[in-house]
């Protein structure tokens, strides 16, 4: 959530903190927290579209240092937004200034704005490090507080709420947690790591010792993400706050400073919002008295027994539980093998779409794969060929629709998007959400291969960790606007191809065989990686990129909701922005992409296979450039479209050409 102001004023009190010299414990560590702090406070780069590999290495070098100390860790992710919406403004304004912060840092400013794919790339570091984690039902501040004094361990986060739960083993903040730092301790030679650790016991001393039972009744009425009570203004220009002290920094420490001193004078918080009801119009005393309690729950403890999770795999939440939402997807959820996206399109009929550093003069690259999203919105909300949709009018008034957030040059706007009919094979029953994991492999496949426009032969002699991406990019090529040149297409399967590198290079499994030449070739693209870049982003390429991650985000979203009929690709080391935009300026400049790989046969071929499948599936002039420059750009649009057409007739001979899914309905 976040109480506004609170963490840097608690910070100006080394009373309300111990040092500690951190080791042999368990820790909850707030995930969310986690993965925006390591990637923002580690210098990776920002404008290129995600520097995965370089952030992989930096969680590993984390929860390396933590094993060292003996340090295990429980990793709790937040879930989809909270079901009674009621931080939806804050949400919608969060997206506004990133627009904003995306679009400076696009024009060479400053600003943070966390690439598309980071939180995927994090679950998988989870998974491969073997880190316990799970991904709560929606926010998990609640989750986290309640598994830490089950545990009686520490939290680690950059919340300010966690200042106000009641922590049996106090809340470490992640800016005094000296991982980077580590330590012996001179008697037991152990590894410790330095942090300093907030107690509420005393803070509540430095205030009188008032009870902890108010803290919560201070985060609502100082306003937090989920609740701004105009109302309240009334009371803070009536009522005369205790400041007390001297040189407080800025008017939001002087109410917080106010604020808690005036409450410490009551004894609970009934008689506290007694006394702010006083101060308020008669008309709206009891509808802000229930405000204040409700809201004041949010502090409480959860009904969600995460021990049992961590230790049977055992995901129970009363909401959930009210949904009816199917076991299969609970559990799915719960392990991270479904986004929050999906949970939002299927509960809340509503998405935000996550904004990147991309050219705002263009239409958002999220445009381009609107036709995934509309397939994965048929899966979740029961799109069937039995409904009776014979018109295209029809359709737009009978099919469900899903409310999307999604940037409009540098404006956040809303837009009501149909789901995509589907093949009966998937609608079989009133609930098909609940038998989707017993629709046939070879269903779910061909589903998930029709939507990216590409067949399975194609695809077969790429490595079977690559085909989903490989897949993904035939689409995104397909349909980018504007086009994709050969060499982003190049420069992105070269990134692919330095992934492969990697895998073979470090790989301590001997029978994974790698040459001197793949050394050699690994250390070369590290070389081209490093390269400086222009001072200008060159915003179309970045557009390409971030067109092609919203397509590889959302087809993976797919792949997940059909229970994986490819392989999920490891994210770690597919993209490297850096990498595939100085690989841009090196093919553009003099480079064939072929000779920067002469060294190493295995991987020439490799790339040969993937360029291969990419080509094949658009009309083979699509990467000429047209040299008469006396066509005028209507007569070279309008061939252009009369080119797509034919080449999608083309591209289906299976199917009846009226009905994309024609083939799905074959019997398996």
């Amino acid at each position: 959530m976040g109480i506004h102001g609170l963490m840097s004023y608690v910070g100006e009190h080394k009373q309300f903190f111990t040092d500690l010299q951190l080791r042999n414990t368990k820790i909850i560590i707030d995930g969310n927290n986690l993965f925006h702090r390591l990637y923002f406070e580690s210098n990776l780069d920002l404008q290129h579209g995600g520097d995965y590999d370089s952030f992989t290495d930096i969680v590993h070098k984390f929860f390396e240092t933590l094993s060292v100390c003996k340090i295990y860790p429980y990793v709790l992710l937040d879930g989809g937004c909270d079901l009674s919406d009621k931080k939806f403004a804050t949400l919608k304004e969060r997206a506004r200034d990133k627009i904003q912060v995306a679009y400076s840092i696009s024009r060479g400013g400053g600003g943070s704005v966390l690439p598309l794919l980071t939180r995927e790339v994090f679950k998988q570091v989870l998974t491969k490090l073997e880190v316990p984690f799970v991904q709560c039902f929606s926010e998990a501040d609640k989750d986290i507080m309640s598994l830490a004094n089950h545990w009686n361990c520490p939290v680690l986060t950059l919340d300010s709420d966690f200042c106000i739960f009641d922590l049996k083993a106090g809340y470490c903040p992640l800016n005094y947690f000296q991982w980077r730092n580590l330590c012996t301790c001179e008697s037991t030679l152990e590894c410790y790591i330095p942090a300093r650790c907030f107690f509420l016991e005393r803070l509540c001393s430095h205030f009188s010792h008032m009870n902890k039972a108010l803290l919560p009744l201070f985060a609502v009425m100082n306003g937090n993400d989920y609740i701004n009570l105009p109302a309240l203004e009334t009371f803070f220009s009536k009522v005369r706050l205790p400041v007390g002290g001297s040189g407080w920094k800025g008017r939001k420490h002087i109410r917080i400073q106010g604020l808690l001193n005036w409450l410490s004078r009551f004894a609970d918080p009934t008689e506290a919002i007694d006394n702010v009801l006083k101060y308020l119009k008669k008309h709206e005393r009891e509808e802000i008295r229930e405000l204040l309690y409700s809201s004041m729950e949010d502090y409480g403890q959860s009904d969600v027994n995460l021990e049992d999770f961590f230790q049977n795999g055992n995901y129970e939440s009363e909401v959930a539980r009210k949904l009816e939402l199917p076991q299969w997807m609970l559990e799915a959820l719960a392990k991270g093998n479904l986004s929050p996206f999906i949970s939002d399109a299927l509960i809340l009929r509503r998405t935000i779409l996550h904004v990147q550093v991309e050219n705002m003069q263009r239409p958002s690259a999220h445009t381009v794969a609107l036709p995934i999203r509309q397939i994965i919105y048929g899966l979740l909300l029961n799109t069937s060929q039995n409904d009776d949709v014979t018109s295209p009018s029809k359709q737009s008034n009978k099919l469900p629709v899903v409310r999307e957030f999604d940037r409009v040059q540098k404006t956040l706007k809303k837009s009501f998007v149909p789901t995509t009919v589907l093949p009966l094979d998937f609608c079989k029953d009133h609930h098909p959400l609940a038998t989707l994991t017993q629709v046939s492999r070879s269903n779910r496949l061909e589903l998930l291969l029709e939507t990216l426009r590409v067949k399975d032969s194609i695809l077969q002699p790429c490595p079977s960790s690559l085909r989903l991406p490989v897949a993904v990019t035939c689409f995104w090529t397909y349909y980018s606007e504007p086009k994709v040149k050969l060499h982003h297409l190049q420069a992105l399967l070269l990134g692919m191809v330095f992934g492969e590198l990697h895998r073979t290079t470090s790989s301590p499994d001997p029978e994974v065989f790698h040459s001197k030449d793949d050394k050699m070739l690994y250390d070369q693209f590290l070389k081209w990686k490093e390269k400086h870049f222009q001072k200008l982003l060159d915003l179309d390429t970045a557009h390409a990129f971030c067109q092609w991650q919203c397509c590889l985000q959302m087809g993976l979203y797919l792949n997940q909701l059909l229970s994986t009929p490819l392989p999920e690709p490891d994210l770690t080391r597919l993209y490297c922005g850096n990498l595939v935009h100085s690989l841009c300026q090196e093919l553009k400049s003099a480079h064939a992409a072929e000779t920067l790989l002469i060294s190493s046969p295995k991987m020439s071929q490799l790339y040969c296979d993937l360029l291969h499948a990419v080509k094949s599936t658009v009309p083979q002039d699509f990467f000429q450039e047209t040299t008469t420059k006396t066509k005028s750009r209507k007569e070279k649009n309008k061939q252009a479209q009369t080119t797509r057409q034919h080449a999608t007739l083309e591209a289906q001979p299976l199917c009846d050409v009226n009905n994309r899914f024609a083939s799905l309905m074959v019997e398996d």
